[in-house]
């Protein structure tokens, strides 16, 4: 599988192996992520993980009100809610009203359904694309298709909005694929755009 996830990477970089080694370099811990971005909310899909417990165990879709329903329980709000909040949320229901001695839930987000991104530029496909949880700028260039020909891929920018105002930052996604700069996580809201060459 390892191998099969690189070859579209070499791809969208427009890069060429030869006989050196690949360095693998991991991507860069943004300080301006936050707990927001991990937030549900409408039409996100996720995987609750109730142990020892099948009949709890399931998926689920956030509904537009932000709630799901969840047997023996009922409905419950989880939007504007983590992960881990919402698994203690029914951990905690499910103890309180004596379904369960000692509940242990987990939850496992499949789809960020109501968060974005957006590309624009010069790759294949503009647009925008949902977010998905530890999404980076290679990541999200791939869902783009790819770069264009003419794709000034060092001068790549993201807007990011910090603290309520809007903040760019340049990524040198050529650089990246050559490893000689790390990869930068995307958040939910970022607008990326690839600029064209100067030749």
């Amino acid at each position: 599988m390892r191998i099969l996830r690189i070859i579209p990477l070499l791809w969208v970089l427009g890069l060429s192996c030869g006989g050196g080694a690949v360095r693998n370099n991991p991507p860069v811990v943004d300080p301006t992520l936050s707990e927001a971005d991990a937030q549900l909310g409408p039409g996100d899909v996720f995987d609750v993980r109730v142990f020892g417990e099948q009949d709890l165990s399931g998926t689920y879709r956030v509904g537009t009100d932000g709630a799901i329903d969840f047997p023996l329980i009922g409905s419950i709000k989880v939007g504007d809610l983590t992960p881990s909040q919402s698994a203690e949320l029914i951990r905690s229901k499910l103890l309180k009203g004596q379904f369960l001695r000692e509940p242990q839930v987990s939850i496992l987000v499949k789809e960020y359904r109501s968060k974005r991104i957006s590309i624009f530029g010069q790759v294949r496909q503009a647009g925008t694309f949902p977010y998905e949880n530890s999404m980076t700028v290679i990541h999200a260039i791939t869902l783009a298709g790819g770069f264009n020909s003419i794709a000034d891929k060092n001068n790549t920018t993201i807007t990011r909005v910090v603290n309520g105002r809007p903040v760019r930052i340049r990524v040198p996604v050529e650089d990246i694929g050559e490893g000689e700069a790390q990869d930068i996580y995307v958040r939910a809201g970022d607008v990326i755009f690839v600029p064209e060459r100067i030749f």
